[in-house]
């Protein structure tokens, strides 16, 4: 059906052709080992939740930073306190909340005796965005493991505190080890009928499976404040966010560039142990979430930047030689290059949107990537404004 067989006298074409399976190579190897294998990922070495006698349930402490959350802590909060978790607290750090925040957690304190409340009457935080406040609240909590999550995310069922702490525990052993000081977990979004919801599924998803198939891989940079453990003691023996307070952004990101490593990190994506929250309501809130995101990229070092810029860079180089190659050597082989590497990836990228209920956005996962290839590349360059909002 295809002559190739002008290839092999035409020098130009075996350089393309040879760029088109080296950057088709690497796509595929990227997909097994960042979006496969996070969809069929168990850990093996985790004792599984009911295994885990309650008397062996080390204390939890959950803590939250709101600031004019009322409608989220009256939607979600609930959930939280309901947990079925034998010992455990939820601290909400109250922070210059203008709306009915402060009533609707009078209301709860009354009926949940495990809620405790830090409230902020006076702007004291001289430093920018939720850091301060989240210092605070982790400084009021009373047990050694936290978990943090935002007022807008929901557990998917009871078990999220019993689900994030098996990231703690080897197998077989009763008690949590004391090697495992940090635990990135995930928060997906609901699912919607949009096309800016099938953007926003897509790029969550991506972007989850990105950290942590690095932290499995066993160099772990970043994590999502929405659902994220770390022991208080490890928290305060690092610094805490002294090092980065001038940053708006980065209670999540930079704490764990900076303080996670192979050995003291694991991961728990099992499905009690993953929260969910609303996407963005429009575009720009969308575009505002995204800046944050790379908002610290900057204190990040010059070699992890480049390594998140690889599977980009070679996207584009496969891309431009496949349509090199059509242009020079016929279509038939860039054609075959592109639908093998298309088939790949939306079964990969079918196998973590299966496990974190986010539909079939696996099947737009090729042209959602050549938008989101470029896009990034926008929002990289796009100049930083300092933002001293609580976020």
């Amino acid at each position: 059906m295809f002559d190739f067989s002008n290839i092999l006298s035409d020098s130009q074409a075996i350089i393309l052709l040879a760029v088109l399976i080296l950057s088709f190579a690497v796509l595929a190897v990227y997909y097994a080992l960042f979006h496969f294998r996070i969809g069929l990922y168990h850990r093996k070495e985790s004792t599984q939740g009911a295994a885990i006698d309650d008397s062996k349930l080390p204390p939890i402490s959950v803590v939250l930073t709101a600031r004019n959350d009322a409608v989220w802590l009256k939607e979600n909060l609930v959930y939280l306190l309901e947990q079925d978790y034998p010992n455990f607290e939820v601290v909400v750090v109250d922070y210059l909340s203008q709306d009915d925040t402060r009533f609707v957690l009078k209301l709860l304190k009354d009926y949940y005796t495990h809620l405790k409340v830090v409230p902020f009457k006076e702007d004291v935080n001289l430093f920018q965005g939720k850091k301060y406040p989240l210092s605070i609240g982790i400084k009021s909590a009373k047990h050694d493991i936290l978990m943090l999550a935002d007022p807008d995310c929901t557990p998917r069922n009871p078990l999220w505190l019993r689900g994030m702490v098996r990231g703690y525990f080897s197998q077989g052993a009763d008690h949590p080890s004391a090697d495992t000081q940090m635990v990135l977990g995930y928060c997906g979004l609901k699912r919607t009928s949009s096309f800016l919801g099938l953007m926003q599924q897509y790029d969550n998803l991506a972007y989850s499976c990105h950290y942590l198939g690095c932290a499995l891989l066993g160099h772990p940079y970043t994590g999502s404040g929405r659902n994220l453990s770390y022991r208080r003691s490890f928290f305060f023996d690092r610094g805490a966010f002294i090092s980065h307070y001038d940053v708006a952004g980065g209670a999540d990101d930079l704490f764990v560039y900076q303080n996670a490593t192979r050995d003291n990190t694991a991961i728990c994506i099992d499905h009690d142990a993953c929260l969910t929250t609303e996407p963005r309501k429009n575009f720009a809130q969308w575009h505002h979430t995204r800046l944050d995101r790379v908002s610290t990229r900057n204190r990040h070092s010059i070699a992890s930047r480049l390594s998140e810029e690889v599977m980009p860079l070679t996207n584009l180089l496969f891309y431009a030689s496949a349509v090199l190659m059509a242009f020079h050597a016929g279509w038939g082989l860039a054609l075959i290059a592109v639908v093998l590497k298309w088939a790949w990836q939306i079964v990969a990228f079918a196998q973590p949107a299966r496990r974190f209920d986010a539909g079939l956005v696996y099947l737009a996962a090729p042209l959602l990537e050549i938008y989101f290839i470029l896009a990034n590349t926008i929002l990289i360059l796009t100049p930083l404004r300092s933002n001293r909002k609580f976020k």
